[in-house]
């Protein structure tokens, strides 16, 4: 069986007994050097990350085929990616860059499987007189338009 999809094999049954995780990224080098980065619907923790390598490298011989192995967790410094990843983080402020290069700041709202909805909070000039108004709006961004979009750290 192909490298690539003997590991997909054993990272897909290792997700199937967890339900709670879901998988963000596999990368796998020319070195073969293999990168598995998952998120959770409640985090992931250390002990996650632990099994899910043991899932992959105690059903690998090595001897038949040497690799490294690094799991880890989806940081808050990777794109959101996935409407589940998206569905983890409403209520979170995100900014999101679309594909022409507009930034977007908001509140995370509502996430279906088309889309995502932010809601804009900003001031705006008033129509009439002097001063500015707050203004509230729901905001909706296909998938398809996001270049990429990452929850805002705020302290």
């Amino acid at each position: 069986m192909e490298f690539r999809k003997r590991i997909e094999e054993l990272l897909n049954d290792f997700l199937e007994t967890r339900k709670d995780l879901f998988l963000i990224d596999l990368k796998i080098s020319a070195g073969d050097d293999i990168t598995v980065i998952l998120d959770g619907d409640n985090g992931v923790s250390l002990q996650d990350c632990l099994d899910a390598s043991r899932a992959i490298e105690f059903n690998m011989d090595r001897e038949e085929h040497d690799f490294s192995l690094q799991v880890m967790s989806a940081g808050l410094s990777e794109p959101l990616a996935t409407p589940r990843q998206f569905n983890k983080n409403i209520g979170r402020e995100i900014e999101v860059l679309l594909n022409d290069s507009t930034k977007i700041e908001g509140e995370l709202a509502k996430v279906d499987d088309e889309k995502i909805t932010l809601i804009l909070r900003y001031r705006k000039p008033k129509d009439i007189g002097k001063g500015k108004v707050d203004v509230e709006e729901d905001k909706e961004i296909p998938y398809a338009e996001i270049k990429k979009a990452l929850v805002t750290i705020k302290f």
